[in-house]
């Protein structure tokens, strides 16, 4: 199995944003634009929401659909695993994936036993239906 040279690698990571990502931003524009007023990446809540309604004890994610384990679904896929069925590296992104999914659902539970409610929304959803995360952010801060 060939391997890439770590400057590569790293160059290639780079260009992954964790925060201010388009879907991100629009959800937060249009929450905006509704008059809701919030914080960004609120590092001291566990998973780091990326959006918080502190007064209203709301935690919003975005997440991005390959890191966080949907796009095996998008694609119509039976499981994670098979999405990468033909690459050499499959071992390695499915135990990634699969400790981000753990780690997302470990993060909302800590979050609802703090008192939070979360939502989160895909980044897809977020392009394809942004009123409907809005709608569901909104019902949210009405519990």
């Amino acid at each position: 199995m060939a391997r890439r040279p770590p400057a590569v690698v790293s160059a290639t990571m780079r260009r992954v944003r964790y925060r201010d990502t388009s879907p991100e931003v629009a959800l937060r524009k249009a929450l905006w634009a509704r008059g809701y007023r919030y914080r960004l990446q609120a590092s001291r809540l566990p998973g780091k929401p990326d959006i918080v309604f502190p007064s209203r004890r709301v935690a919003v994610f975005v997440d991005g659909d390959f890191w966080h384990g949907n796009q095996w679904r998008l694609r119509g896929l039976p499981s994670l695993a098979h999405q990468f069925r033909e690459t050499p590296s499959a071992p390695y992104w499915v135990s990634k994936i699969s400790r981000n999914v753990e780690r997302d659902a470990n993060a909302s539970a800590k979050l609802t036993e703090m008192g939070w409610r979360v939502v989160r929304c895909w980044e897809s959803q977020v392009r394809n239906e942004l009123e409907t995360c809005v709608a569901r952010v909104e019902e949210a801060m009405r519990k």
